[in-house]
């Protein structure tokens, strides 16, 4: 007996290696993390504390908007680094906003960070420079054509031809 075909589109995608290659190459950022014995820090939180090193205390809002975050976003990534001890959270101006500022840990650690995320971009040149055509160059290219064109209306264009999306 044949096997019935696959109906299920998540099977193809162009864009999962890319995906799942940034993936593999933050886990090598964390291991040289975890091989400093620096516990409780992720990749994802590199910018923000070397940003708060850099700028001082700043609002949830102000944070999000200095690495082009949404608020809802850099909440939950403030609470998680809360958590691992990296950040705190005082009260602001008014009742409703916070100062996240720097731990001690942190503060002791951010120099660090910021000499690995200067070997990071080094590497990444360095990759860049191996390649035929650099990852860097592409993302330039792809915003100059959602330029063009946004990937909203690409996708709407698609659906439209489709009549299973009516």
């Amino acid at each position: 007996m044949a096997e019935p075909e696959t109906t299920d589109p998540t099977e193809q995608s162009l864009w999962r290696p890319l995906r799942l290659l940034q993936t593999a190459m933050d886990d090598d950022i964390a291991r040289v993390y975890a091989e400093a014995r620096i516990e409780g820090l992720k990749p994802s939180f590199v910018m923000e504390l070397i940003r708060l090193h850099a700028r001082g205390p700043m609002t949830i809002r102000e944070l999000a908007d200095s690495v082009q975050r949404t608020h809802s976003a850099m909440s939950q990534k403030v609470a998680a680094m809360r958590a691992a001890g990296l950040v705190r959270t005082v009260a602001g101006r008014d009742a409703r906003s916070k100062k996240v500022t720097l731990t001690a840990r942190s503060r002791r650690i951010v120099e660090r960070l910021a000499a690995e995320w200067h070997a990071t971009e080094a590497a990444l040149a360095d990759l860049e420079a191996e390649i035929p055509y650099p990852l860097s160059r592409v993302v330039t290219d792809i915003e100059e054509a959602l330029r063009r064109k946004s990937f909203h209306d690409r996708i709407a264009e698609k659906l439209a031809e489709d009549p299973a999306w009516e």
